[in-house]
C-alpha cells in the first residue's frame, strides 16, 4: 500500500512537471505580450509589471498595415476549414474502400500510406514545388500563390495520417450493416453517406481537430507554396512580417503570436473531450 502511495506522488510529480514544461512557452509568450521591446530584452522570464501595455500592443498589431490581421485571419480560416472538409470526406472514402476491398494491391497502397507518415516534408518540398509550377503551366491553374495550390498540398499530407487512424476505426464496423443495407437496394455511394460517415463521426473529430490544429499553426508549407509576400497570407506567415533584417519588433511579434494561438486555443479547450473519445474508441476498435 505505501509503495502504491509512492508510485502515485512520483507519477503526479511527473504530471506536473510535464504540465509546466507545456505551459511555459504559452505564459512566457502572455507575460511578454504586455511589455515593451526594451522590457523583454532586458527581462524575458519576469511577470509585466501591470497588463495595460498588452491592449496598446494589440490595438497596434491589429491596425499594422504589413500585418493585416483580419486579412490574414480569414486566409487561414479559409484554408484550414476547405482543407479539413475534403481530408474528412477523401479519407474516410479511402479508408473505407482499402479496409473493405481484400484485394492485394489494397494492403500495398495502405502501407504505402503508412510509410508515407515518417517521410520529412524537408525532403519533398523543393519536389512539390517543382511538380506545381509546372501543373501551372500544363494545366492554366494557378497553384503557386493561390488557396487551390496549398489546399491541395494540405490534402495529400495530411491524408496519411487521417487515413492511417480511420482505417483502424472502420475495421470494427460491422459488415453485416453494408450488407443489409445492400440488400435493401442502397449503392455503395449511398452505404457509405448514410450508414459509415455517420459512424465516423468520434474519430472525425479526432482527425479534423489534430489536422486543424496543424494546418492553422503551421508555417514551412504556407512560406513555400505562398512565399512571404504574396497577395495570400496566412497567420503564421504574417507574424513574420515583424521580423527584419536588423530589428525586430519582439513585442508586436508575441503579441501577434499570441493573437495567432488564441482561436486553435480555444477550439482545443472546448474540443478536448472529443479528442480523447475519438483516440479511445480507434484504440478499442
Amino acid at each position: 500500500m505505501k509503495k502504491q502511495k509512492i508510485n502515485l506522488r512520483f507519477a503526479e510529480l511527473i504530471g506536473i512537471l510535464l504540465s509546466v514544461v507545456v505551459l511555459l512557452p504559452f505564459v512566457l509568450v502572455l507575460f511578454n505580450s504586455s511589455k515593451k521591446s526594451a522590457d523583454i530584452v532586458i527581462s524575458p522570464i519576469m511577470p509585466p509589471r501591470h497588463m495595460g501595455q498588452l491592449f496598446t500592443n494589440l490595438s497596434n498589431v491589429i491596425h499594422n498595415q504589413n500585418f493585416s490581421y483580419w486579412k490574414s485571419f480569414s486566409s487561414s480560416f479559409i484554408i484550414t476549414v476547405v482543407s479539413l472538409a475534403l481530408l474528412s470526406l477523401f479519407s474516410g472514402m479511402a479508408a473505407w474502400v482499402l479496409v473493405r476491398n481484400k484485394k492485394t494491391w489494397s494492403n500495398i497502397i495502405f502501407m504505402l500510406f503508412v510509410a508515407a507518415m515518417v517521410i520529412p516534408f524537408q525532403v519533398v518540398m523543393l519536389p512539390l514545388l517543382s511538380t506545381f509550377r509546372n501543373l501551372s503551366v500544363f494545366t492554366g491553374i494557378q497553384f503557386l500563390n493561390s488557396y487551390t495550390g496549398i489546399i491541395f498540398a494540405y490534402l495529400g499530407f495530411g491524408g496519411s495520417m487521417s487515413i492511417f487512424i480511420l482505417h483502424g476505426f472502420i475495421k470494427g464496423i460491422p459488415y453485416e450493416l453494408e450488407e443489409a443495407a445492400w440488400i435493401d437496394g442502397c449503392s455503395p455511394e449511398g452505404t457509405f453517406f448514410r450508414i459509415i460517415f455517420p459512424l465516423l463521426k468520434p474519430v472525425q473529430m479526432t482527425v479534423l481537430i489534430l489536422n486543424g490544429i496543424w494546418i492553422w499553426n503551421d508555417y514551412l508549407l504556407p512560406s513555400l507554396m505562398l512565399g512571404l509576400n504574396g497577395r495570400i497570407k496566412t497567420l503564421p506567415i504574417a507574424v513574420s512580417s515583424f521580423v527584419g533584417s536588423y530589428v525586430k519588433q519582439w513585442d508586436l511579434i508575441l503579441t501577434a503570436a499570441l493573437l495567432a494561438m488564441i482561436p486553435i486555443i480555444i477550439l482545443f479547450i472546448f474540443a478536448q473531450r472529443q479528442i480523447i473519445q475519438g483516440m479511445v474508441e480507434g484504440a478499442i476498435k
